[in-house]
């Protein structure tokens, strides 16, 4: 079986995520052990986005999110691929290193970058396509998030991702209707 090569720094939170993609993916892993992320871990990965692309790819939960907000607060290049919470649940434990090999693939091919450009949308966009301001929109928001691919995100983030993205509102308006 042939392994992804990646010329990417892959961040991942510890040695278990690390493990699990070594068996399909040939990179360079950059552990945090947990949301601790260490001030040597960010130097870095800040000199090392000046040559290469760091990819983010931390467990969906609060703690990956920390570890991805404090990466993104010093390393504004790197781009982030998101599993899904429902597809990486394991018994009790939901992370990257209980995913798939598929879904790990997946979200790698869905990068998203850090979202610093402002694009053309706003929140009203937002709410005239009812993905936030109504009873149902957390619903409609968390499936267009994931066809997107832009992670679990409340309606901020998914305003911030889709403009990083520089997603129209005809884009969103497809998505809403699963086209």
């Amino acid at each position: 079986m042939s392994k992804l090569s990646l010329s990417a720094i892959l961040v991942v939170e510890g040695a278990m995520d690390q493990a699990f993609l070594s068996n399909f993916i040939d990179c360079e892993f950059v552990q945090t052990n947990g949301s601790a992320v260490s001030r040597e871990t960010i130097d870095y990965l800040k000199e090392a986005s000046k040559t290469r692309q760091i990819v983010v790819l931390t467990d969906p939960d609060s703690p990956g999110n920390l570890i991805r907000s404090r990466i993104a607060a010093e390393v504004p290049a790197c781009m982030h691929a998101f599993v899904r919470k429902e597809h990486s649940i394991k018994g009790k434990k939901v992370g990257v290193a209980e995913s798939t090999k598929e879904e790990v693939l997946l979200a790698l091919s869905h990068l998203v970058p850090e979202p610093h450009d402002v694009g053309g949308l706003t929140m009203m966009d937002l709410e005239e396509l009812g993905l936030t301001g109504g009873c149902d929109s957390k619903e409609i928001r968390d499936r267009v998030a994931e066809r997107l691919h832009l992670g679990h995100v409340n309606a901020k983030m998914f305003l911030k991702r889709a403009n990083a993205l520089h997603l129209t509102k005809e884009d969103l308006r497809r998505a809403i209707d699963g086209a």
